[in-house]
């Protein structure tokens, strides 16, 4: 069988990487599924490394809003700016400040909306702005991860929450019932937002201009270093662009196949330690 650890060719249309391992000055990491075991923890060894890194920043790109990276910040000890929404905003924890934010419109999100629940008045809608979650539902029956730690800033009618730019518009419900929503939703909109189905009961629709690679981007140059000097670790779909930006993409053995095709080297998965394992095979900590 073939070692699903080799190098992969599938990347880019680059020469090949020379036989010492890159510098690396910038690791970005994933949250669910990467950074984060299936028990949404960080193993200790892990800890130990990313807090011990030298010559090289560690920052979080993640769907998740600032609140629930928080406390995962804070146990990193990390100073750098963050990567929230998928990159529709960037944002500074350490003073607590957007650097970059890029919502969309609310009337976009009201249309939107009224077609889902014309189609299905039962599906859920929660809205983040900026670093607030509101909904006109207290109904919990689907839920994120951020919603098993938050309650909603707010909860009133849409038109209300909908009188300004929304920075994330979810959708939740039966799976049956998100994926004819989607269609609809991408046969509309498609030139306009960009919709994730990571999740079986839930839709995460952001601009169209908004991914981790253009945030990670962005984040890279305030930080001055250049995208051959950027490792990014991810699993999930949404992982894709930014993986492709970096010098050194790392999937997690639980990545999606998609994920694993562009990947210089998958890791053990995220309940084997991945992140510390490609921390040790591009040398930026001890075993």
């Amino acid at each position: 069988m073939e070692d699903n650890r080799r190098k992969t060719t599938a990347k880019k249309a680059v020469p090949p990487a020379p036989s010492d391992p890159p510098t690396i000055k910038l690791v970005a990491i994933d949250l669910d599924g990467t950074l984060l075991d299936s028990s949404k923890k960080i193993s200790e060894q892990t800890v130990r490394a990313l807090q011990c890194l030298t010559g090289a920043r560690v920052v979080i790109a993640s769907a998740r809003p600032p609140r629930s990276v928080r406390h995962i910040y804070r146990q990193l000890g990390l100073d750098t700016w963050q990567i929230n929404y998928n990159g529709a905003l960037i944002w500074d924890e350490a003073n607590q400040q957007p650097i970059f934010h890029r919502p969309m419109k609310a009337s976009l999100v009201l249309e939107m909306v009224e077609i889902a629940r014309d189609m299905f008045d039962e599906v859920l809608i929660h809205a983040e702005i900026m670093d607030k979650w509101f909904t006109d539902r207290d109904d919990m029956s689907h839920t994120t991860e951020t919603g098993k730690l938050f309650k909603p800033d707010g909860i009133c009618p849409v038109e209300e929450f909908c009188a300004q730019p929304i920075t994330k518009l979810m959708m939740l419900g039966d799976p049956p019932i998100l994926t004819r929503i989607e269609a609809l939703l991408l046969e509309q909109f498609n030139d306009k937002v960009s919709i994730l189905h990571t999740d079986r009961d839930l839709l995460q629709i952001m601009d169209k201009r908004v991914s981790k690679a253009v945030a990670l981007q962005k984040v890279a140059t305030h930080y001055g270093v250049k995208a051959e000097e950027v490792m990014a670790v991810g699993d999930a779909p949404n992982d894709l662009g930014m993986l492709q930006y970096a010098g050194v993409a790392v999937a997690m053995d639980n990545a999606h196949d998609m994920v694993k095709k562009i990947a210089d080297w998958i890791a053990p998965s995220n309940d084997d330690h991945g992140v510390h394992a490609a921390l040790v095979k591009y040398g930026l900590c001890a075993v």
